[in-house]
């Protein structure tokens, strides 16, 4: 996964501590006056994923010069974070912490929850009260069962941003997979491949937009 950490807002760096006592690196932005809030969850660990790879350093730089407050983490294991790669079933643990850790910072509503491939999967198998929708970015759906994907019955609103020429699940077979969720919108993002090199703008636009509808 590409690398981008640079970011023109004002970052602060902390940690969030998970249920099962683990210290996890992130970053959090709060711009002034703040419309919404953002958890990011970064891509597979096992494959050189994390919270500064290209797409979640993409949407951390812009979404609070959009007034978005952005809270950016690493699973555990990676980089700075505590513990070891959990098989997508106890990073469950690092998302809610994350989301622990931006409410006590901001009290600023909605909430979204959006991660990239990896962290896209393990989103879709979070639920939490204080979320107001799931943003999901190319998710591949298969790195755990379908069933474990609870947030797709949850009413509450999901957006899949599916990159046209995805190589892992294609627009085609993201709603096949996802034809008996509720509430879900799959966007197409025209031109991308799974990794959405020259792409990520238009994912950021979509991401924008979905917190704004949510107010």
């Amino acid at each position: 996964m590409g690398d981008d950490s640079g970011t023109s807002a004002v970052v602060e760096a902390l940690h969030c501590t998970t249920a099962d006592g683990l210290s996890l690196e992130a970053e959090v932005s709060v711009p002034d006056g703040p419309v919404g809030t953002v958890v990011l969850a970064h891509p597979h660990p096992e494959h050189g994923g994390s919270m500064r790879s290209l797409v979640t350093s993409e949407l951390f730089r812009s979404l609070p010069a959009a007034g978005i407050a952005t809270l950016r983490f690493n699973f555990r294991g990676v980089e700075g974070s505590e513990g070891a790669f959990g098989g997508g079933v106890a990073e469950r643990h690092d998302v809610v912490a994350a989301i622990d850790r931006l409410c006590e910072l901001s009290d600023v509503r909605p909430l979204v929850l959006a991660g990239w491939s990896f962290g896209a999967d393990v989103s879709a198998s979070v639920v939490d009260d204080r979320l107001a929708g799931w943003f999901l970015i190319a998710p591949p759906l298969r790195m755990l069962p379908a069933h474990e994907f609870v947030a797709g019955f949850e009413p509450r609103p999901k957006v899949l941003a599916v990159p046209e020429n995805d190589m892992f699940r294609p627009p085609d077979s993201a709603r096949e997979a996802t034809a008996d969720w509720v509430n879900t919108t799959i966007e197409v993002v025209a031109g991308a491949d799974h990794f959405l090199v020259g792409r990520t703008a238009k994912v950021t636009e979509s991401l924008i937009d979905f917190v704004g509808a949510l107010r």
